[in-house]
Formats: C-alpha cells, sequence, structure tokens
C-alpha cells in the first residue's frame, strides 16, 4: 500500500508516519511532499497510489480550490483532509469537492486509523461534526430525479447489492480494484450514505435496484 502525505510541517509529517504504519493491511511506502505543487507531481508519477493525505492550507495550495483540483487530476486516488481547520463548513465543502474524509489535527490516533482504514476499505468518513449537525438540522431526502449514475457506477451498485467484495467487483468489471473503490465512495456521495448497506437501501426506496438483488 502507498499513501502520499502532503503537508508543510515536518513535525506532523513525522507523526503521521508513525500512525499511518499501524494501518491495516501494512504500508509498503509513503511519500512526502512539503507543499502542493510537490504533492501533485508526486500523485502525477505514482499513479497507483492508494490514498492521498492533503493539508488545507500549505505552500502552494488555495485551500479549498486545491483540493478540488486535485481531485480533478486523480479522480482515482482517495482524498483525505486532514487539516487544523474543523470548521462544519470546511469540513462540508471539502466532502463536497471530492474528499473522502475529513480528520482534525488534532484527533486522537485511534479515531485517524478508523477513518484512515475506512476509506482504504472504499467508504466514506464522516467527521463526527456534520453527522451532528445533520441531526439538528432537517434532512433534505433525495428523489430519484436527482440521481444521475454512469453505467459504471450502476453496474457496481448492482454488484454491491448482490454482497460481493471490492476484489470480486474489480474481477467482474475488469478494473483495478482501487478504481472500483472510488466508483464506490462516489456512489455513496451520491446516496448520501457512509456504509454498503445504507446504499443498497437507498437504492431499493429509488427503485434504482430491486430488492431482489440481495437475494
Amino acid at each position: 500500500m502507498r499513501i502520499l502525505l502532503v503537508d508543510d510541517h515536518v513535525l506532523f509529517r513525522e507523526g503521521m508516519r508513525y500512525v499511518l504504519q499501524q494501518l491495516q493491511g501494512g504500508v509498503s511506502e509513503i511519500l512526502e511532499a512539503g507543499n502542493f505543487s510537490d504533492g501533485l507531481n508526486l500523485a502525477s508519477k505514482h499513479p497507483e497510489l492508494d490514498l492521498a493525505l492533503l493539508d488545507l492550507n500549505m505552500p502552494g495550495s488555495d485551500g479549498l480550490a486545491s483540493i478540488k483540483f486535485f481531485h480533478h487530476c486523480h479522480p482515482h486516488i482517495p482524498i483525505v483532509v486532514v487539516s487544523g481547520e474543523e470548521s462544519y463548513d470546511i469540513m462540508e465543502k471539502v466532502m463536497n469537492f471530492g474528499a473522502m474524509g475529513f480528520v482534525g489535527k488534532n484527533s486522537a490516533v485511534p479515531m485517524m486509523l478508523e477513518a484512515l482504514n475506512l476509506v482504504l476499505a472504499g467508504g466514506i468518513y464522516i467527521p463526527p461534526q456534520l453527522l451532528q449537525k445533520s441531526t439538528v438540522a432537517t434532512p433534505r431526502k433525495t428523489s430519484q430525479s436527482e440521481i444521475q449514475l454512469t453505467t459504471r457506477q450502476m453496474e457496481a451498485l448492482t454488484h454491491l447489492a448482490l454482497g460481493l467484495s471490492n476484489k470480486e467487483i474489480a474481477d467482474k468489471m475488469n478494473l483495478a480494484e482501487g478504481t472500483v473503490k472510488v466508483h464506490i465512495a462516489t456512489l455513496y456521495q451520491i446516496l448520501r450514505v457512509s456504509n454498503r448497506i445504507e446504499a443498497v437501501r437507498a437504492a431499493e426506496k429509488l427503485q434504482l435496484i430491486g430488492s431482489a438483488a440481495n437475494g
């Protein structure tokens, strides 16, 4: 497993190396950059990256716009933003701009590991602050007319409903497992869910798939 770590604080990168070595499955290589431009270049040279950890504000970065740009350039690389800015608006925009997770720099190590392992498994880590805010606000339901899935996304959703693993879906669709993770994470965002069970239930309610797909 290869991970890109982009942050301008050397001490923070050293601390994150310790955290990353505890990830499930083990880490074979950690690529580091101290500014956004170098991080972008490393991602271009290493398209096989399993994860990119990006600081929000650092030299060469335009903050939220840079997260969106990185995702546009490398849509197959899952992004987790690790930042000291933890406002609700920042978190929400980061997730909307393509990040698969947001972790505050003051988070405890177990929480960081939980978030990163979830994203590496193909899920989306939703910060607790966003979940708490969503329980207070009136939830907005997603209608079928709002859902626009590509052919590949529909295919991944169908396999997901059959209970196939990411590797099995990759074999069925003749794709890299990392690409399947991105498809599934995108489905989670579109359906506004955070795991496979919720995704299947939401898809059934929206009549995107039949309930028989589960059996």
